[in-house]
C-alpha cells in the first residue's frame, strides 16, 4: 500500500487554490490483485452493481462502487489469469505482494503456513464482523489453527447444468416436470445412451483439454460419496482404492462410449452447451448467472426449453456429498501504517455487506445472514442447489499444495480417460507423484 501524503505548494499559490485547480487525490491507495477476468469495456465505469452480471461484472462493480463511496481510498486493481498463484509466489519472494488478493480457500494454508498472510481476527472485529456471521464452510474454509486469514466471500462447487429441451426430446423428465437424474452409474450410462439415441447429440460436456481442475473436483465427489477417507493423512494420499477405481473407471465409460464431448477446453465446453450441442454441461456455480440470462433471451438454445440447475447427482453407496471450495479476501502481512490498516478494513467490511450482490454470480453466500434470506433465496435456481450448504465438502484444511495436487491428479485423470495409461497405472502414478510433493514440502 502506498500512502499519499498531501503537500503544499510554497509562494503565492495556496492549498485551496491547487484544490480548485485539479482533483483531490486519494489519500490511500490499496494494491488489489485478483482474478474473474477482466470486463472494463463493459463494467470499468458502473457502479451500479445491481446492474452487473458475472464475476467479473460484479466484482468491478463493487471496486467501483467502493471508491465512490470512499473517495478519500483508490483500489489499484491487478487483474492476473486464473489463478494467478505462481505471480503470487514470486510477488511475495520479491517482497512486493498485493495488499489484498483472492485466494481460494484451499490455497490460504500454503501462505499462512509460511506466515505471509495477516490473521484478520482483530481486523474484521475492528469492523464489527463476528466469526459467527459466517456460515460453517465458509468459516472453516478460512481457519487454519483458530485464526481467519481471509474474508469469506462465498462456497463454491461444481453443478449439472441442464438443458431441458434436450432433457424433454430425450424422454429424461418428471410428471412435474423436473429432470431425470441417474442415481447409479449403471443408470448414468442408461440415461446417456437414451439420450443420445433420442436427441443424436451428446450427454455431456466437461473441458477436457488444457484442463485438470474439473477432473480433481469431480474425482473428489465420487470419492467422498463411498466414503473414501483418502486424506485420513493430511500429509499424504492413499487413492490406490476399489472406490478411487470406481471414479476412474466411470468417466473412462463415458468418454469410451462417447457419452461425453471429446478434445474441449473450458472455453469451448461451455459454448457447446450454450449452442444446444450436449444435455448436461459439469460446470461451476459461478456460471448460473449467465446461463439463466442466457435462458431468458428469444432465440437461445437454453430459451427452447429451459434451463435448469442441481448439485452432483449421488451415483454411489455413500453419504451426500460434494467436493466444494470458496473465494476469500486475503491480506499479505507487511509492515504498514495504522491508517493503511484500517482502509483495507474498510474495503473487506463494504465486501461483507455486498455478500449478497456476490451471490448472484451463482456462489453460495458466505455471509449466514444472507444465505438465509428471502432476497437470496428469490434468486433463480437458488432453490436447487442449497443443499450445498449442507453436502459441500473441502479437503481437510492440513493439506498443503492443493492446486499442486489438483493438477496431477487432473493429469493423470485425463490419461486414464483417454487411454493413454491404464486405470491402475494412472491411480499409481497419481498417488506416487502427490506423495512425493507432499514428502517435499
Amino acid at each position: 500500500m502506498k500512502h499519499r501524503m498531501k503537500s503544499t505548494l510554497a509562494g503565492a499559490l495556496s492549498l485551496a487554490a491547487l484544490c480548485a485547480a485539479s482533483p483531490a487525490l486519494a489519500d490511500t491507495t490499496i494494491e488489489f490483485q485478483r482474478f474473474f477476468g477482466a470486463c472494463d469495456a463493459e463494467f470499468g465505469t458502473n457502479t451500479d452493481v445491481s446492474k452487473a452480471v458475472g464475476e467479473c461484472g460484479i466484482i468491478t462493480s463493487l471496486v467501483n462502487a467502493f471508491e465512490a463511496e470512499n473517495p478519500d481510498i483508490k483500489v489499484n486493481v491487478t487483474t492476473v489469469e486464473w489463478p494467478g498463484y505462481d505471480q503470487l509466489t514470486a510477488q511475495f519472494a520479491a517482497g512486493d505482494p498485493p495488499d489484498v488478493v483472492t485466494i481460494h480457500q484451499s490455497v490460504l494454508g500454503d501462505y499462512a503456513s509460511k506466515n505471509l498472510l495477516m490473521p484478520l481476527n482483530d481486523l474484521l472485529a475492528s469492523e464489527g464482523i463476528s466469526a459467527d456471521s459466517f456460515t460453517k464452510a465458509s468459516l472453516t474454509g478460512v481457519t487454519r489453527d483458530g485464526k481467519i486469514y481471509g474474508l469469506p466471500i462465498d462456497n463454491w462447487s461444481q453443478l449439472w447444468h441442464i438443458d431441458m429441451a434436450l432433457f424433454k426430446e430425450a424422454g429424461l423428465v418428471n410428471p412435474d416436470g423436473t429432470p431425470i437424474l441417474p442415481t447409479s452409474v449403471d443408470e448414468l450410462m442408461s440415461q446417456a445412451a437414451q439420450f443420445q439415441e433420442k436427441t443424436g447429440k451428446t450427454y455431456m460436456t466437461m473441458p477436457l483439454s488444457n484442463e485438470t481442475a474439473a477432473y480433481t473436483r469431480d474425482f473428489y465427489t465420487y470419492l467422498q460419496q463411498q466414503g473414501s477417507d483418502f486424506f485420513g493423512d493430511p500429509t499424504k494420499i492413499n487413492i490406490e482404492t476399489p472406490e478411487a477405481k470406481n471414479v476412474l473407471e466411470m468417466y473412462k465409460e463415458l468418454y469410451d462410449k462417447g457419452y461425453i464431448i471429446k478434445d474441449v477446453d473450458y472455453g469451448a465446453s461451455l459454448n457447446a452447451f450454450l449452442a444446444g450441442d450436449a444435455g448436461v454441461h459439469e460446470g461451476g456455480t459461478w456460471v448460473i448467472g449467465d446461463y439463466n440470462a442466457e435462458s431468458e433471451k428469444d432465440g437461445t438454445a437454453l430459451n427452447k426449453g429451459g434451463y435448469e440447475v442441481y448439485t452432483y447427482p449421488q451415483l454411489f453407496d455413500g453419504p451426500r456429498s460434494q467436493y466444494a471450495d470458496g473465494h476469500s479476501l486475503a491480506v499479505s502481512n507487511v509492515k504498514r501504517s495504522d491508517e493503511d490498516t484500517a482502509a483495507i478494513g474498510k474495503f473487506l467490511k463494504f465486501m461483507f455487506d455486498h455478500d449478497y450482490d456476490w451471490s448472484r454470480t451463482g456462489h453460495l453466500p458466505a455471509v449466514q445472514a444472507v444465505l438465509d434470506s428471502d432476497q437470496f433465496k428469490a434468486l433463480p435456481h437458488r432453490a436447487t442447489v442449497l443443499d450445498l450448504a449442507q453436502i459441500g465438502t473441502p479437503l481437510p484444511g492440513a493439506v498443503q499444495r492443493q492446486f499442486a495436487i489438483q493438477d496431477i491428479i487432473g493429469q493423470e485423470m485425463n490419461a486414464a480417460m483417454t487411454g493413454q495409461k491404464s486405470v491402475d497405472d494412472a491411480l499409481k502414478d497419481m498417488q506416487d507423484r502427490v506423495n512425493d510433493l507432499l514428502a517435499n514440502i
